[in-house]
């Protein structure tokens, strides 16, 4: 008896940890996800593999991204004390001297899991940035390439061709934000910046994807809202100058179609169409990345007077505050539309990928009037060595339009960046770049201040160490 009892332990034991191994997670075990390493590179949208699904299995990874800044700026301002040309008593001013140093380092960390055959979820987390130095969550989705949780094989000749995200996540307008620097994560993008009018916003919502023989297509939607509440909206005042004051919040539309095709073992030919669009705007697509630009502090400016008002140091006032130099925000109000093309050819090592977009929306807050800006960027870029571990790029980039509807004459931005990168492994890449950008246009006042960008540039190299895994 007391035989048979231990036997029954023994077989109770085995039979436990059995059931624990089966349901115990593996790790990177994962479906349907873009690699965070070399292979990334030039990948848009969303994939589809042939990863079998082995139960729950987790995800994690990192990025990290550390740069050294030499670059100064310049601008036609007069500096030190004076007084204006406008009457207006100048104390003490000038823009800040930018020593040759090491950028805030800043981190990502993405947390994920397949949770089903073909249903994935993913957060992705700001561990340091430059506009929150403290952990900040960016977003995350529900990724689902299959319905077989609803039946099995449901849908699937669909669902073969078929993405459907769902979460807090990046809006995907546009091509250029697959080849931009995401805060820590900069393995994808050849240069050290992204575009100088960076559309990049978090919304909650859902797309759906439908890629089938070369032709690409994604429908989305979301609610518009960057900082999620639920909160009553409160209309803005009606002024004379403020007299179409929004009176409700709505979702932002969110639509592509392209197509992308390997016509052969050397030729890779991209091209796709993009739209972005809300009646009733709250939050800015190019003023709502919660990371920063890359170009710290450049045509900032020291603490001053200007006459009577004391104009603060806006580098040291408070480090996150300024997070955007370098970068151009249209400021549109009310509402946008915006359209972008995004051209892509790789033959052998050689590739082109270009930027034109046209944006519209409403003068200012308050203000249906349409006001215009355009940007267009091209850049160039030779991979070549083992495995396309070195390469050397340039890229062209500029902004034009009026400030506001009042003003006489447009505002141009204009940029120029030459860049080299190694490859040290497929998750560590190296890059050198040089950087020139100019102002023209610009007035010399801004309100009760000078502005900075009167005549202004800055320009030099930038050094980038980059880790993602």
């Amino acid at each position: 008896m007391r035989t048979f009892i231990k036997l029954s332990v023994i077989i109770a034991a085995l039979s436990f940890t059995s059931a624990i191994k089966a349901q115990t997670p593996t790790f990177g075990q994962m479906q349907n996800m873009i690699p965070r390493d070399q292979r990334a590179i030039n990948q848009f949208d969303v994939k589809k593999d042939t990863v079998a699904y082995k139960g729950l299995s987790i995800d994690l990874g990192g990025a990290f991204a550390l740069q050294f800044q030499a670059m100064n700026s310049f601008n036609d301002q007069q500096s030190g004390s004076y007084t204006a040309s406008n009457g207006a008593t100048i104390t003490n001013y000038k823009l800040n001297n930018l020593e040759n140093q090491f950028n805030l380092p800043t981190a990502n960390m993405t947390i994920g899991a397949q949770l089903y055959d073909g249903v994935r979820v993913n957060l992705d987390l700001y561990l340091a940035a430059r506009h929150h130095n403290e952990t900040w969550v960016k977003g995350g989705y529900l990724q689902i390439d299959k319905l077989d949780f609803i039946k099995k094989d449901f849908l699937a000749n669909f669902m073969k061709y078929a993405t459907i995200k769902i979460g807090q996540m990046e809006n995907n307008y546009g091509d250029a934000h697959f080849r931009r620097s995401d805060n820590g994560s900069a393995l994808v993008n050849p240069f050290i910046e992204s575009n100088i009018m960076d559309s990049f916003t978090t919304e909650m919502g859902a797309e759906i994807y439908y890629n089938r023989s070369g032709f690409v297509s994604m429908f989305g939607m979301t609610n518009g809202k960057l900082n999620q509440n639920v909160t009553e909206f409160v209309p803005g005042a009606v002024t004379p100058s403020t007299p179409d004051q929004n009176t409700t919040i709505s979702p932002t539309i969110l639509a592509k179609l392209g197509y992308d095709k390997q016509l052969n073992k050397d030729l890779r030919v991209r091209l796709t169409g993009s739209l972005s669009h809300n009646a009733n705007m709250s939050g800015n697509p190019w003023s709502s990345e919660r990371a920063g630009s890359r170009y710290y502090y450049v045509m900032s400016h020291a603490a001053y007077t200007y006459n009577t008002t004391a104009v603060d140091n806006n580098a040291t006032k408070d480090l996150a505050a300024n997070p955007t130099t370098g970068r151009f925000n249209p400021n549109f109000g009310n509402w946008f539309t915006t359209v972008m093309f995004n051209p892509f050819v790789k033959f052998k090592g050689l590739e082109f990928f270009g930027t034109i977009e046209f944006a519209q929306g409403g003068d200012k807050k308050g203000v249906d009037a349409t006001r215009k800006v355009n940007q267009f960027a091209g850049d160039v870029v030779y991979r070549f060595g083992t495995n396309e571990k070195f390469y050397v790029g340039a890229r062209v980039n500029t902004v034009s339009g009026k400030l506001a509807n009042a003003d006489t004459r447009k505002v141009d931005v204009n940029r120029f960046e030459t860049s080299a990168g190694w490859f040290m492994t497929k998750n560590i890449l190296a890059k050198l770049a040089y950087t020139t950008q100019n102002y023209q246009g610009y007035s010399q006042y801004s309100g009760n201040s000078l502005n900075d960008f009167y005549g202004g540039k800055f320009d030099g190299l930038m050094f980038e160490a980059v880790i993602t895994f």
